[in-house]
């Protein structure tokens, strides 16, 4: 990443280490890896950070109950399952953030003494119940009763109650500098639910913040009072800004990356995590005088059976599950088409089967598989001449648009759809034009060809289109259409000249590929 220009900074949560991956945190970062591709092929400088938040009460009781030291549990757990499944899902982030790495831990420090110094943050009494699941505070009235307990609303377990001496963050002195922000920018937090959640949470008043816990010692120690260690949401939330350095001189390697990126320009993050982003977060950069979060975008949940996707309620899916079956181009495509990423959406292996039928081995595998067939039947293999069709280039040019508005503002679904729309568009024209009725009689060579390339001037266009949804295949497609020799990489094909039409040239010669959605049977 060029240090000179501002990237186009995004982030993912970083995930709590306790388990394994399950798809709700892949649906995140595949968002975050598509948004990340689509800015790049705008040409934009981007920088995507994902990551781990490893510490913590929840983590270190794991670990204890699996017979390790917490940072060996960790350890274990990034290396053979986290890194690996983001791999697995063609995951292209530029970072990925461990809140164990010194880079981590010395920033923190050094950002809360600053905090400190400044007279942000003092000593007082904690009382009140905990969840050590969500590793969060909680209100009373949050809180279900049942048979007498209180449980938490998002595990259905007891909360447990802390009596603590530790250090607070005057987090009542940013309620109305971040109402005033939200009234000013109302894209800084999005959806417009997320937005008036957040709103009524702060005019409803909020108290100082408890930034510190003494009863265990599995954390960052806070750097003036080694016997506390700082609390794990204030520690998660500052990788962000420590991931590109947080702290460091101006003039440092560091110091000219935080530069280059700060403030991000998006915060991914589920719904359960929105005031922790939205109300904690931009108040600690407030009170050190740095920029906020350019937005924050609260996704929904996925379900199953009608339960949030979480290993404590154990409806995990993992990944793999889903992509030994599918295939990860598929993974990443459904989720994002089939969901609107700012609400809950309900996942099932028949709405999958189904999507995957019509829309990708019907739809698009097919379109490609019948044009180098015939490519290959009607031209030996070769592309004829260039051709043109007013309106597949008018559906084009307007696909385009709607995707890039769309899939910039988060749309995954309205973007994917735009698409997919031009896509059927193609197959009615090749339908319509009947190139194999053409095919008998000589005298329609002509337009033959001209359907030919036209369906594979489109098919050049859908290859660039789809490429940050479905890599992988994208790039198979490419090179079928020998687009590779003559226009280059399929990843420097920029968005805004994916609708000049024209770029494949006569002589570009078409290879028949394996198909590139096969036919499956409904997984059991």
């Amino acid at each position: 990443m060029s240090t000179t220009q501002k990237a186009f900074y995004l982030t993912t949560p970083i995930y709590y280490v306790n388990d394994a991956p399950h798809i709700g945190h892949a649906y995140t970062t595949v968002a975050g890896d598509v948004l990340t591709r689509w800015h790049r092929q705008r040409g934009e400088s981007v920088w995507f950070l994902t990551g781990t938040d490893e510490h913590g009460q929840k983590v270190m009781r794991t670990a204890h109950d699996n017979g390790v030291a917490p940072q060996e549990w960790v350890d274990r757990l990034v290396a053979n399952a986290w890194k690996p499944n983001w791999a697995a899902l063609n995951i292209a982030n530029d970072d990925f953030i461990r809140t164990t790495e010194v880079r981590h831990t010395e920033r923190v420090q050094k950002f809360l003494q600053g905090l400190k110094d400044d007279g942000f943050i003092y000593s007082g009494k904690y009382q009140g119940p905990y969840c050590v699941g969500c590793e969060e505070f909680k209100l009373p009235g949050d809180l279900i009763d049942a048979d007498g307990e209180k449980l938490c609303p998002i595990h259905s377990k007891p909360v447990e109650l802390v009596d603590e001496e530790n250090w607070f963050f005057k987090l009542s002195a940013f309620v109305e500098p971040l109402l005033e922000h939200y009234r000013n920018n109302p894209e800084a937090c999005q959806p417009e639910s997320a937005r008036n959640e957040v709103v009524s949470f702060l005019e409803g008043g909020v108290s100082d913040l408890s930034i510190s816990r003494s009863t265990f010692d599995w954390g960052i120690p806070v750097p003036w009072d080694t016997k506390q260690v700082v609390y794990v949401w204030f520690d998660a939330l500052l990788n962000y800004a420590t991931a590109v350095g947080l702290t460091d001189d101006p003039d440092s390697p560091g110091g000219k990356k935080f530069a280059a990126t700060w403030p991000a320009d998006v915060h991914l993050v589920g719904k359960d995590i929105l005031r922790f982003h939205a109300v904690i977060w931009p108040a600690m950069l407030m009170a050190a005088g740095l920029a906020v979060p350019k937005k924050v975008f609260a996704h929904g949940w996925l379900l199953v059976g009608g339960e949030k996707m979480s290993k404590s309620k154990l409806t995990g899916i993992a990944p793999s599950d889903i992509t030994d079956h599918f295939g990860v181009d598929a993974f990443r495509y459904y989720f994002l088409r089939a969901i609107p990423f700012g609400s809950d959406g309900s996942f099932s292996w028949e709405d999958m089967h189904a999507r995957y039928t019509s829309e990708l081995a019907n739809d698009f595998g097919n379109l490609a598989s019948r044009l180098s067939a015939m490519v290959e039947k009607y031209c030996a293999g070769v592309l004829p001449a260039v051709a043109r069709d007013a309106d597949l280039e008018s559906a084009l040019s307007t696909a385009t648009a709607k995707a890039d508005s769309a899939i910039c503002e988060l749309d995954f679904q309205g973007g994917i759809n735009a698409v997919m729309d031009f896509c059927k568009r193609v197959n009615g024209y090749v339908t319509e034009k009947e190139p194999w009725i053409l095919a008998k009689d000589p005298k329609n060579q002509q337009q033959l060809e001209d359907v030919l390339y036209n369906t594979a001037e489109s098919l050049r266009a859908l290859a660039v289109l789809l490429n940050s949804v479905m890599p992988a295949t994208c790039e198979i497609l490419w090179q079928s259409l020998g687009a590779q020799d003559v226009l280059g990489d399929l990843n420097s094909q920029k968005i805004g000249n994916v609708a000049t039409w024209g770029q494949l040239p006569v002589g570009a010669k078409i290879t028949k590929t394996a198909v590139l959605f096969p036919r499956l049977e409904l997984a059991e």
